[in-house]
Protein backbone atom coordinates (compact mmCIF):
# COMPACT_ATOMS: atom_id res chain seq x y z
CA UNK A 1 0.00 0.00 0.00
CA UNK A 2 1.17 3.26 -1.01
CA UNK A 3 -0.16 6.49 1.43
CA UNK A 4 0.64 9.79 1.49
CA UNK A 5 -0.56 13.24 1.95
CA UNK A 6 -1.30 15.89 -0.02
CA UNK A 7 1.74 18.11 -0.52
CA UNK A 8 1.91 22.23 -1.86
CA UNK A 9 4.30 20.64 -4.12
CA UNK A 10 1.45 19.21 -5.85
CA UNK A 11 -0.77 22.19 -5.99
CA UNK A 12 -3.29 20.12 -3.11
CA UNK A 13 -4.52 18.58 -6.07
CA UNK A 14 -6.31 15.13 -5.07
CA UNK A 15 -6.48 13.90 -8.86
CA UNK A 16 -2.72 15.00 -9.44
CA UNK A 17 -1.68 12.81 -6.12
CA UNK A 18 -3.94 10.08 -7.36
CA UNK A 19 -2.32 9.92 -10.58
CA UNK A 20 1.35 10.14 -9.12
CA UNK A 21 0.77 7.58 -6.68
CA UNK A 22 -0.79 5.10 -8.96
CA UNK A 23 2.02 5.82 -11.55
CA UNK A 24 4.13 5.00 -9.19
CA UNK A 25 2.30 1.60 -8.13
CA UNK A 26 2.79 0.58 -12.01
CA UNK A 27 6.44 2.25 -12.70
CA UNK A 28 5.41 4.36 -15.74
CA UNK A 29 5.36 8.04 -15.82
CA UNK A 30 2.08 9.58 -14.63
CA UNK A 31 1.37 10.42 -18.85
CA UNK A 32 1.09 6.75 -19.59
CA UNK A 33 -1.51 5.83 -17.57
CA UNK A 34 -4.03 3.75 -19.52
CA UNK A 35 -6.58 4.97 -19.05
CA UNK A 36 -6.49 8.40 -17.77
CA UNK A 37 -8.32 8.99 -14.71
CA UNK A 38 -10.81 11.15 -16.42
CA UNK A 39 -12.18 7.96 -17.95
CA UNK A 40 -12.68 6.69 -14.75
CA UNK A 41 -14.01 9.58 -11.93
CA UNK A 42 -14.92 12.99 -13.16
CA UNK A 43 -11.46 14.79 -11.97
CA UNK A 44 -12.76 18.27 -11.61
CA UNK A 45 -15.61 17.05 -9.30
CA UNK A 46 -12.63 14.54 -7.10
CA UNK A 47 -10.85 17.81 -6.62
CA UNK A 48 -13.46 20.36 -5.68
CA UNK A 49 -15.35 17.47 -3.00
CA UNK A 50 -11.71 17.35 -1.25
CA UNK A 51 -11.00 20.94 -1.43
CA UNK A 52 -10.22 23.42 1.40
CA UNK A 53 -11.98 26.60 1.67
CA UNK A 54 -10.67 29.38 3.34
CA UNK A 55 -12.87 29.15 6.57
CA UNK A 56 -12.08 25.03 7.20
CA UNK A 57 -10.24 22.52 5.99
CA UNK A 58 -11.42 19.68 3.88
CA UNK A 59 -14.70 17.61 4.24
CA UNK A 60 -14.64 15.02 6.82
CA UNK A 61 -14.74 11.30 5.97
CA UNK A 62 -13.44 9.61 2.48
CA UNK A 63 -14.06 8.39 -1.05
CA UNK A 64 -12.93 5.34 -2.56
CA UNK A 65 -12.99 3.79 -6.26
CA UNK A 66 -10.97 1.55 -7.96
CA UNK A 67 -8.16 2.63 -11.02
CA UNK A 68 -6.06 0.37 -13.14
CA UNK A 69 -7.38 -2.38 -10.65
CA UNK A 70 -5.77 -0.56 -7.43
CA UNK A 71 -8.75 0.24 -4.69
CA UNK A 72 -7.77 4.52 -4.30
CA UNK A 73 -8.90 6.18 -1.00
CA UNK A 74 -9.15 9.95 -0.83
CA UNK A 75 -10.02 11.01 2.85
CA UNK A 76 -10.58 14.50 4.38
CA UNK A 77 -7.39 14.63 6.38
CA UNK A 78 -5.41 14.84 2.83
CA UNK A 79 -4.51 11.65 2.63
CA UNK A 80 -4.51 9.05 -0.55
CA UNK A 81 -4.10 5.73 -0.63
CA UNK A 82 -3.24 3.30 -3.21
CA UNK A 83 -3.61 -0.47 -2.75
Amino acid sequence: MSQTKLSTANDGSVTNEVVEKVAEAEDVDPLELTPPLYEVIDPDALDQIFASTPTAGGIEGQMTFFYNGYEVTVSGDGYVSVQ
